[in-house]
């Protein structure tokens, strides 16, 4: 099932883990927010998981101009990024693609600005 933009990378986790959030940075994007689903499943259900991270990237301008069309979009942000560490010890990169989960739900002009939101998406991952 494709749910969002993914790139495999040719290094592995810790290396993507500095990468990538300054090839968001270079695209605008800010990290908010951090999850370490490692970390969490394993102190809240005592299962062990590979490495997998979920990144909440936001673009300020992008933002403001969502939420002044229409408050309800901050239920969509901010963007997710994961990275995880794939069977083959390179790391796997997904970025959501608003163009999935916003611009079917939304007018035309917040469409466009989905459109704008996945391309620097997709510039921030071929950074990678």
């Amino acid at each position: 099932m494709d749910m969002g933009m993914t790139k495999k990378l040719a290094y592995g986790y810790d290396e993507a883990l500095e990468k990538v959030p300054a090839a968001l940075k270079a695209e605008g994007f800010g990290v908010l927010t951090s999850v370490d689903m490692k970390e969490t499943l394993k102190a809240k259900l005592g299962v062990d998981f590979r490495r997998y991270i979920i990144l909440g990237a936001c673009n300020p301008p992008f933002a403001h101009r969502a939420l002044s069309k229409h408050l309800g979009f901050g239920l969509l942000m901010p963007c997710n990024v994961t990275i995880y560490e794939g069977d083959d010890g390179k790391a796997v990169v997904q970025a959501v693609d608003p163009m999935l989960s916003v611009a079917p739900k939304v007018g035309p002009e917040l469409a466009e600005l989905a459109g704008e939101v996945r391309a620097k998406l997709e510039k921030a991952l071929a950074l990678m």
